[in-house]
């Protein structure tokens, strides 16, 4: 899998999606008139996120690298059902500049149709994918993610382990508060934060 993910700050990848004609003309299509009743109004919302969202797809499929990745996280954002299985197909995009926010915006959705694909991107030999499928199956929040994410906290790389220990704080039970609690131990600083937070969000009184 091809690219370079230049956007970095601390270790988290940040995108704004926004700074683009092509997706700005999407995510402005049909903006309201503010002299339109109520249900004019609402209409004209969902008509136009109905707009939005197509040319997001469209977008999805460009063959410029800048637009797929910027669609595939604006679709997140959006959160249309309509949007999952073209995400899904983006997992494969040969860029993982793309593939990495289609698992997250495919976690984001929370459609039960992302589980199986999130799980084998897990897999992936792409860190970045493997990042964007922990976090997308802890937004998804299917407690069957657990196994999976349990053997991401043995992955080589620290910021796999740190975004499945996130992911496990989403999902909780035992397995993962023992997981976490190993970790606290993890030679990473980061890791072991993560794990310390996810712990503290598992044992905070409801």
């Amino acid at each position: 899998m091809k690219g370079i993910i230049v956007f970095l700050q601390s270790d988290t990848i940040k995108h704004n999606p926004y700074h683009d004609p092509a997706i700005n003309a999407c995510l402005s299509s049909g903006r309201m008139n503010e002299d339109s009743s109520p249900a004019k109004t609402a209409q004209a919302e969902e008509d136009a996120r109905r707009r939005r969202v197509r040319g997001l797809l469209q977008l999805l499929e460009s063959e410029y690298l800048d637009e797929r990745w910027k669609a595939a996280e604006a679709l997140g954002s959006i959160g249309d059902a309509s949007a999952v299985q073209p995400l899904i197909s983006a997992l494969q995009d040969p860029f993982v500049d793309v593939s990495w926010l289609a698992a997250k915006s495919l976690g984001q959705i929370g459609d039960g149709r992302a589980f199986d694909p999130l799980l084998r991107a897990l897999r992936s030999e792409e860190k970045w994918l493997r990042i964007g499928a922990a976090i997308g199956l802890g937004d998804l929040g299917d407690q069957r993610a657990v196994p999976a994410l349990l053997d991401a906290m043995r992955d080589k790389k620290a910021l796999v382990r740190k975004h499945a220990a996130w992911a496990l704080g989403r999902l909780g039970g035992e397995s993962a508060k023992e997981a976490l609690r190993a970790a606290l131990d993890d030679p990473d600083k980061r890791v072991r934060e993560a794990a310390a937070e996810a712990l503290k969000k598992l044992n905070a009184p409801s």
